[in-house]
């Protein structure tokens, strides 16, 4: 029921993080999109509602939580961009790294939650996920960004705010490496300078593309540009364009996941000599 609009939602996104704009325009862009995004899912839950509590858990644990989780980064991002010091390098370092500490106590509040979240477990998702159970949790609306209680649980907010938090964290790292801070000055794991990408650059693609659809980065928070970003890093490769890239990927005549497809069967193939 809400796949399409996801979906819709996810290439918008792409689309605004990919423009050759300043983080402030795109910050701007994103927020009406997650809220137009909001409003579509919060009319069809108001009309239909759901079927079973299962649905129910399954939209404000998975499916909203994916424009929300949007929308306070980019919120985050916009106040960001909007309450930076306009001269002097020290003093735009020591505001990100004011807004890291930030990060880190909301973490820290948050401790047992995240733990809950990051282990899979679901024995709370009816108290967490559904709107019956709101009452029992002190709810407070985060008017800075949305402001519709009814169409809230007790948590699906708090989870959205832990998956943009991841987001937020990348943004101000970036924006600490532009303006040359040491790596090891913002927590950064040191470059690895032997492992380097030998393969061809439409594979990593494929496995980039991968991963961000399976959600297995950053509890599925990570977006592309990020994803991207961290395998650039890690594996000393220049991506030109992952976007144009993937439209390429999509038109291929014959297998559109050709590495993906080799990986598997390559280690399908060591475990069954082993096996043998």
């Amino acid at each position: 029921m809400f796949k399409d609009i996801i979906e819709s939602f996810n290439d918008t996104c792409n689309t605004i993080l990919g423009a050759s704009e300043t983080m402030l325009t795109k910050a701007s862009n994103g927020i009406l999109a997650c809220n137009k995004t909001l409003a579509e899912l919060k009319e069809i839950v108001d009309k239909k509602d759901f079927n079973t509590v299962p649905e129910e858990i399954d939209f404000f644990k998975n499916v909203k939580p994916i424009p929300m989780s949007l929308l306070i980064y980019f919120t985050e991002v916009r106040s960001c961009e909007l309450r930076m010091p306009k001269a002097g390098n020290t003093y735009k370092i020591q505001f990100l790294q004011k807004e890291l500490r930030k990060i880190n106590k909301f973490f820290h509040r948050n401790a047992d939650f995240v733990h809950y979240m990051e282990q899979g477990y679901s024995y709370l998702d009816h108290q967490f996920f559904t709107r019956n159970h709101r009452n029992n949790f002190p709810f407070t609306p985060m008017t800075d960004y949305y402001q519709f209680p009814e169409f809230s649980t007790s948590q699906d907010m708090l989870w959205a705010k832990v998956k943009a938090m991841y987001r937020f964290i990348h943004y101000i790292r970036q924006a600490l490496k532009r303006l040359k801070v040491h790596d090891s000055d913002i927590f950064e794991e040191r470059r690895h300078k032997v492992l380097v990408w030998t393969g061809p650059k439409t594979a990593l693609t494929e496995l980039i593309y991968a991963l961000f659809s399976n959600g297995a980065i950053n509890h599925g928070a990570a977006d592309i540009n990020t994803i991207t970003d961290s395998f650039e890093d890690f594996f000393n490769i220049k991506l030109e364009n992952v976007y144009k890239t993937y439209s390429e990927i999509k038109a291929r005549k014959s297998s559109k996941t050709k590495f993906l497809e080799e990986l598997t069967l390559n280690l399908q193939q060591k475990i069954a000599r082993e096996d043998s």
